[in-house]
């Protein structure tokens, strides 16, 4: 008896201690947002509970470490610590992964269901010509019964041949609209749906590709970050669509010039990314620069209200990628340009 008391003792308790440490860990993460003005995304969340649960011994040291420091923790911060979370790119991998197996999936799928089509095809062309030459010649076999038995029984087959034909013609057109539906989720999948430029998925993916084709060319190859100067005094003061707005209008400006020589995405909240094909250190400096002044120079005014931006500026950090080990170490150190160039006055390009 004593020993059953003590089991109930142990199952009642046990939850609620789970419960309890539950709780704990999102009053954490809550206070941890809430205090650093972090907005709410599926991200935020993760990569910060990650940290505060102690799951994750790198991030949760960096958080720690970046509060000692008393620099700020915000989004773009945020965004840099998940970005250079390897297993990040380690998961983005295993998605494309699955994606092709489900496509090679499909395809094969559709290639026999064509070619029983086409044998199913075949076949009840032989056997209606076999039924149609014992219907006539049947007056000069016995017994007539067997025959007619015959027929009716063939007849049964070329229906069911027929049934299976128009199911497999409905699979394969099914199947079809799946690849399609497919192959466009995995370009939607690739595209920020609020500026309409390649995201952050698509951005790895293309440096990744960048990087091994400039080692291979012995061309250089240079990454940039941009984020938007003040960008949380625009939420604040005009809202939160009126910051989509201008989130789009740097995204134009910064989209008309991209071209076979330059990729431009979009990162994640205020932040965009920028690959200069060919273009060393100095010159993709200059040709950043270029397009800052060109988005320093305009006037945008909230359409809603009437009110004014003013001058919408940005900051940009930029780092050479030397070869395909490097490509991550290149991202933190233009990351760290970014970082200088908003901590020396803003509305500038910084290289290292």
């Amino acid at each position: 008896m004593q020993t059953s008391t003590n089991v109930k003792a142990v199952e009642t308790t046990e939850p609620s201690r789970a419960e309890t440490a539950r709780r704990e860990l999102l009053e954490r993460i809550r206070d941890f947002m809430l205090r650093h003005d972090l907005i709410v995304t599926g991200n935020n969340l993760a990569a910060i509970g990650t940290a505060l649960s102690g799951s994750n011994a790198a991030l949760a040291q960096a958080f720690v470490a970046r509060e000692i420091s008393g620099d700020p923790i915000d989004q773009r911060w945020l965004d840099t610590v998940s970005r250079l979370d390897p297993e990040t790119g380690d998961r983005m991998s295993e998605l494309e992964r699955l994606m092709d197996k489900m496509e090679y999936s499909l395809m094969r799928f559709a290639q026999t269901a064509k070619s029983a089509h086409d044998e199913t095809t075949e076949h009840r062309g032989a056997i209606d010509a076999q039924i149609q030459a014992m219907a006539s010649d049947k007056k000069e076999v016995s017994p007539r019964g067997e025959v007619d038995r015959v027929i009716d029984l063939s007849r049964a087959m070329l229906e069911r041949i027929g049934q299976v034909e128009h199911a497999m013609e409905r699979s394969q057109a099914e199947t079809d609209q799946l690849r399609a539906s497919l192959a466009k989720a995995r370009i939607e999948a690739d595209v920020d749906h609020l500026t309409r430029l390649p995201n952050r998925r698509a951005f790895e993916r293309r440096l990744s590709s960048a990087s091994q084709q400039a080692q291979l060319s012995g061309k250089p190859l240079c990454v940039a970050f941009c984020d938007v100067d003040h960008f949380k005094a625009v939420n604040d003061t005009h809202g939160h669509d009126a910051g989509d707005r201008v989130l789009v209008a740097i995204a134009s400006t910064l989209n008309a010039n991209a071209n076979d020589n330059c990729f431009v995405a979009r990162h994640g909240g205020e932040e965009f990314v920028v690959l200069f094909y060919g273009l060393d250190k100095d010159a993709a400096v200059e040709k950043l620069d270029g397009i800052r002044r060109a988005q320093s120079m305009k006037q945008l005014v909230n359409r809603e209200s009437g009110k004014s931006f003013g001058r919408i500026t940005f900051s940009g950090g930029v780092a050479e990628v030397n070869g395909v080990d490097d490509a991550r170490e290149a991202l933190a150190r233009a990351d760290q340009a970014l970082y200088d160039a908003k901590s020396t006055g803003r509305n500038k390009i910084v290289a290292v």
